[in-house]
Protein backbone atom coordinates (compact mmCIF):
# COMPACT_ATOMS: atom_id res chain seq x y z
CA UNK A 1 0.00 0.00 0.00
CA UNK A 2 1.34 3.42 -0.96
CA UNK A 3 2.04 5.63 2.02
CA UNK A 4 -0.06 8.77 2.08
CA UNK A 5 1.69 12.10 1.61
CA UNK A 6 0.50 15.55 2.51
CA UNK A 7 0.68 19.25 1.89
CA UNK A 8 1.63 21.15 5.05
CA UNK A 9 0.96 24.81 5.84
CA UNK A 10 1.91 27.16 8.66
CA UNK A 11 -0.67 29.89 9.34
CA UNK A 12 0.35 32.87 11.44
CA UNK A 13 -2.43 34.29 13.59
CA UNK A 14 -0.58 36.56 16.02
CA UNK A 15 2.72 37.92 17.28
CA UNK A 16 4.52 39.54 20.18
CA UNK A 17 7.04 42.03 18.84
CA UNK A 18 8.33 43.55 22.09
CA UNK A 19 10.36 40.53 23.15
CA UNK A 20 14.11 40.16 23.65
CA UNK A 21 16.61 37.33 23.42
CA UNK A 22 16.95 37.08 27.20
CA UNK A 23 13.18 36.46 27.35
CA UNK A 24 13.49 33.57 24.90
CA UNK A 25 16.55 31.57 26.00
CA UNK A 26 17.78 30.11 29.26
CA UNK A 27 21.16 31.14 30.63
CA UNK A 28 21.71 34.38 28.71
CA UNK A 29 23.38 37.44 30.18
CA UNK A 30 20.62 39.64 31.68
CA UNK A 31 21.98 42.53 29.62
CA UNK A 32 21.22 40.65 26.37
CA UNK A 33 18.35 42.83 25.20
CA UNK A 34 18.50 42.40 21.43
CA UNK A 35 14.96 42.19 20.03
CA UNK A 36 13.65 38.74 19.12
CA UNK A 37 9.96 38.69 18.18
CA UNK A 38 7.85 35.60 18.59
CA UNK A 39 5.11 34.59 16.13
CA UNK A 40 2.07 32.39 16.75
CA UNK A 41 1.04 29.68 14.29
CA UNK A 42 -1.42 26.90 13.72
CA UNK A 43 -0.72 24.25 11.08
CA UNK A 44 -2.64 22.38 8.39
CA UNK A 45 -1.83 18.86 7.17
CA UNK A 46 -3.95 17.73 4.22
CA UNK A 47 -4.30 15.60 1.13
CA UNK A 48 -7.26 14.44 -0.96
CA UNK A 49 -8.39 12.04 1.76
CA UNK A 50 -8.24 14.16 4.92
CA UNK A 51 -7.47 17.48 6.59
CA UNK A 52 -5.80 17.60 10.01
CA UNK A 53 -5.27 20.78 12.01
CA UNK A 54 -2.42 21.06 14.48
CA UNK A 55 -3.17 23.29 17.50
CA UNK A 56 -5.96 25.81 17.93
CA UNK A 57 -4.27 29.04 19.06
CA UNK A 58 -5.98 31.64 21.26
CA UNK A 59 -8.72 34.27 20.99
CA UNK A 60 -9.10 38.01 21.57
CA UNK A 61 -9.70 37.68 25.31
CA UNK A 62 -6.55 35.63 25.83
CA UNK A 63 -4.55 38.02 23.65
CA UNK A 64 -5.66 40.97 25.78
CA UNK A 65 -4.92 39.10 29.00
CA UNK A 66 -1.40 38.12 27.86
CA UNK A 67 -0.48 41.31 26.00
CA UNK A 68 -0.27 39.62 22.61
CA UNK A 69 -1.32 40.94 19.22
CA UNK A 70 -3.97 38.78 17.62
CA UNK A 71 -3.93 39.51 13.89
CA UNK A 72 -6.74 37.10 13.06
CA UNK A 73 -8.58 34.35 14.87
CA UNK A 74 -7.13 30.93 14.09
CA UNK A 75 -10.35 29.95 12.30
CA UNK A 76 -9.98 33.04 10.10
CA UNK A 77 -6.40 32.16 9.23
CA UNK A 78 -7.36 28.58 8.44
CA UNK A 79 -10.14 29.82 6.16
CA UNK A 80 -7.48 31.54 4.05
CA UNK A 81 -6.26 28.10 2.95
CA UNK A 82 -9.74 26.68 2.51
CA UNK A 83 -10.15 25.00 5.90
CA UNK A 84 -13.58 25.20 7.51
CA UNK A 85 -13.07 24.57 11.21
CA UNK A 86 -16.71 23.48 11.55
CA UNK A 87 -16.01 20.34 9.54
CA UNK A 88 -12.47 19.39 10.63
CA UNK A 89 -12.53 15.86 12.07
CA UNK A 90 -9.06 15.59 13.59
CA UNK A 91 -7.11 18.18 15.58
CA UNK A 92 -3.74 17.40 17.11
CA UNK A 93 -3.15 19.45 20.25
CA UNK A 94 0.59 19.41 20.83
CA UNK A 95 0.21 20.61 24.43
CA UNK A 96 -2.24 22.64 26.49
CA UNK A 97 -0.44 25.98 26.85
CA UNK A 98 -2.69 28.98 26.28
CA UNK A 99 -1.43 29.67 22.76
CA UNK A 100 -2.02 26.14 21.51
CA UNK A 101 -5.28 25.02 23.07
CA UNK A 102 -7.73 27.93 22.86
CA UNK A 103 -10.67 28.26 20.44
CA UNK A 104 -11.50 24.56 20.86
CA UNK A 105 -15.17 25.43 20.41
CA UNK A 106 -14.49 26.46 16.82
CA UNK A 107 -13.93 22.75 16.01
CA UNK A 108 -17.29 21.18 16.97
CA UNK A 109 -16.86 18.05 14.83
CA UNK A 110 -13.28 17.28 15.82
CA UNK A 111 -11.54 14.58 17.76
CA UNK A 112 -8.67 16.06 19.76
CA UNK A 113 -5.43 14.07 19.83
CA UNK A 114 -3.50 14.68 23.06
CA UNK A 115 -0.84 12.95 25.09
CA UNK A 116 -2.24 11.32 28.21
CA UNK A 117 0.72 12.69 30.19
CA UNK A 118 -0.25 16.26 29.30
CA UNK A 119 -3.77 15.92 30.64
CA UNK A 120 -2.48 14.30 33.83
CA UNK A 121 0.01 17.15 34.24
CA UNK A 122 -2.46 20.02 33.84
CA UNK A 123 -5.05 18.50 36.17
CA UNK A 124 -2.63 17.30 38.83
CA UNK A 125 -0.57 18.54 41.75
CA UNK A 126 1.94 20.43 39.60
CA UNK A 127 -0.70 23.06 38.93
CA UNK A 128 -0.57 24.06 42.60
CA UNK A 129 2.63 25.95 41.72
CA UNK A 130 2.09 29.34 40.01
CA UNK A 131 5.34 29.05 38.02
CA UNK A 132 4.17 25.78 36.43
CA UNK A 133 0.54 26.75 35.77
CA UNK A 134 1.39 30.21 34.37
CA UNK A 135 1.47 29.15 30.68
CA UNK A 136 -1.95 27.49 30.90
CA UNK A 137 -5.49 28.87 30.84
CA UNK A 138 -7.81 27.13 33.26
CA UNK A 139 -10.68 27.78 30.82
CA UNK A 140 -8.88 25.90 28.04
CA UNK A 141 -8.07 23.03 30.37
CA UNK A 142 -11.65 22.78 31.61
CA UNK A 143 -12.96 22.82 28.05
CA UNK A 144 -10.66 19.95 27.16
CA UNK A 145 -11.89 18.04 30.20
CA UNK A 146 -15.44 18.55 28.94
CA UNK A 147 -14.36 17.13 25.59
CA UNK A 148 -12.97 14.09 27.39
CA UNK A 149 -16.37 13.55 29.01
CA UNK A 150 -18.01 13.96 25.60
CA UNK A 151 -15.86 11.21 24.12
CA UNK A 152 -14.00 13.59 21.80
CA UNK A 153 -10.41 13.20 23.04
CA UNK A 154 -8.07 10.51 21.73
CA UNK A 155 -5.26 9.97 24.20
CA UNK A 156 -1.81 8.83 23.10
CA UNK A 157 1.01 7.43 25.19
CA UNK A 158 4.25 8.24 23.40
CA UNK A 159 4.54 7.55 19.66
CA UNK A 160 1.28 6.98 17.78
CA UNK A 161 -0.26 7.16 14.32
CA UNK A 162 -3.06 9.67 13.85
CA UNK A 163 -3.52 8.87 10.14
CA UNK A 164 -1.44 7.07 7.51
CA UNK A 165 1.73 9.14 7.19
CA UNK A 166 0.97 11.35 10.23
CA UNK A 167 2.42 10.42 13.61
CA UNK A 168 2.80 12.08 17.00
CA UNK A 169 5.78 11.72 19.31
CA UNK A 170 5.93 12.72 22.95
CA UNK A 171 9.17 14.58 23.73
CA UNK A 172 8.39 16.43 26.95
CA UNK A 173 10.55 19.31 28.10
CA UNK A 174 8.64 22.53 27.51
CA UNK A 175 5.54 20.91 28.99
CA UNK A 176 5.35 17.47 30.54
CA UNK A 177 3.29 15.89 27.77
CA UNK A 178 4.24 17.97 24.74
CA UNK A 179 4.32 16.15 21.41
CA UNK A 180 5.65 16.94 17.94
CA UNK A 181 4.04 15.88 14.65
CA UNK A 182 5.82 13.98 11.87
CA UNK A 183 4.25 14.24 8.40
CA UNK A 184 5.17 12.36 5.26
CA UNK A 185 5.49 14.75 2.29
CA UNK A 186 6.90 14.68 -1.23
CA UNK A 187 10.20 16.03 0.15
CA UNK A 188 10.37 13.46 2.93
CA UNK A 189 9.23 13.49 6.57
CA UNK A 190 8.65 17.02 7.89
CA UNK A 191 8.51 17.49 11.66
CA UNK A 192 6.25 20.18 13.08
CA UNK A 193 8.13 20.83 16.29
CA UNK A 194 5.52 23.12 17.84
CA UNK A 195 7.05 24.12 21.19
CA UNK A 196 9.51 21.25 21.39
CA UNK A 197 11.59 23.88 19.55
CA UNK A 198 10.37 27.47 19.48
CA UNK A 199 13.16 28.77 17.24
CA UNK A 200 15.66 27.31 14.78
CA UNK A 201 18.35 28.39 17.22
CA UNK A 202 17.02 26.03 19.91
CA UNK A 203 17.90 22.96 17.87
CA UNK A 204 20.90 24.33 15.99
CA UNK A 205 22.71 25.59 19.10
CA UNK A 206 21.14 23.51 21.87
CA UNK A 207 19.65 26.52 23.66
CA UNK A 208 16.48 25.71 25.64
CA UNK A 209 13.55 28.10 25.61
CA UNK A 210 13.19 29.96 28.88
CA UNK A 211 9.85 28.32 29.84
CA UNK A 212 10.89 24.74 30.46
CA UNK A 213 9.39 22.03 32.61
CA UNK A 214 12.38 19.68 32.20
CA UNK A 215 15.69 20.90 30.77
CA UNK A 216 17.08 17.42 30.15
CA UNK A 217 13.96 16.33 28.28
CA UNK A 218 14.12 19.53 26.22
CA UNK A 219 17.70 18.88 25.12
CA UNK A 220 17.06 15.21 24.41
CA UNK A 221 14.01 16.34 22.47
CA UNK A 222 16.22 18.29 20.08
CA UNK A 223 18.10 15.06 19.39
CA UNK A 224 14.84 13.25 18.74
CA UNK A 225 13.64 15.95 16.34
CA UNK A 226 16.77 15.44 14.26
CA UNK A 227 16.17 11.68 14.15
CA UNK A 228 12.52 12.03 13.18
CA UNK A 229 13.13 14.54 10.36
CA UNK A 230 14.63 13.74 6.97
CA UNK A 231 17.24 16.47 7.59
CA UNK A 232 17.65 19.58 9.76
CA UNK A 233 15.90 21.50 6.97
CA UNK A 234 12.82 19.35 7.61
CA UNK A 235 12.36 20.59 11.20
CA UNK A 236 9.85 23.45 11.51
CA UNK A 237 10.02 25.36 14.83
CA UNK A 238 6.86 26.52 16.51
CA UNK A 239 7.29 30.28 16.92
CA UNK A 240 10.14 31.48 14.71
CA UNK A 241 9.34 34.42 12.37
CA UNK A 242 12.02 32.99 10.06
CA UNK A 243 9.61 30.23 9.02
CA UNK A 244 7.63 32.69 6.92
CA UNK A 245 10.84 33.97 5.37
CA UNK A 246 12.26 30.55 4.53
CA UNK A 247 9.15 28.98 3.02
CA UNK A 248 7.04 30.27 0.13
CA UNK A 249 3.47 31.45 0.41
CA UNK A 250 0.96 29.31 -1.52
CA UNK A 251 -0.36 32.54 -3.04
CA UNK A 252 1.35 35.94 -3.13
CA UNK A 253 -1.70 37.45 -1.43
CA UNK A 254 -0.92 35.29 1.61
CA UNK A 255 2.72 36.34 1.94
CA UNK A 256 3.58 36.99 5.55
CA UNK A 257 0.56 34.99 6.75
CA UNK A 258 0.75 31.49 5.28
CA UNK A 259 3.65 29.42 4.00
CA UNK A 260 3.93 25.94 2.54
CA UNK A 261 6.18 23.52 4.42
CA UNK A 262 6.08 20.45 2.18
CA UNK A 263 8.47 22.15 -0.26
CA UNK A 264 12.13 22.85 0.38
CA UNK A 265 12.98 26.08 2.22
CA UNK A 266 14.21 28.96 0.12
CA UNK A 267 17.16 29.84 2.31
Amino acid sequence: MTEERYEVFAVRYGTVAARTRRENFMGLDPHETAPMPLDYYVWVVRNEARTIVVDTGFDHAEAAHRGRRLERLPREGLALVGVDTLTVEDVIVTHLHHDHAGTLGDFPAARFHLQEAEMAYVTGACMCYPALRMPFSVEHVCEMVRNVYSGRVVFHDGDAEVAPGVTVHRLGGHSKGIQCVRVQTERGPVVLASDTAHFYENVEQGKPFIITHDVEATLRGYDRLRKLAASPAHIVPGHDPLVLQRYPAPDERLAGIVCRLDVMPQG
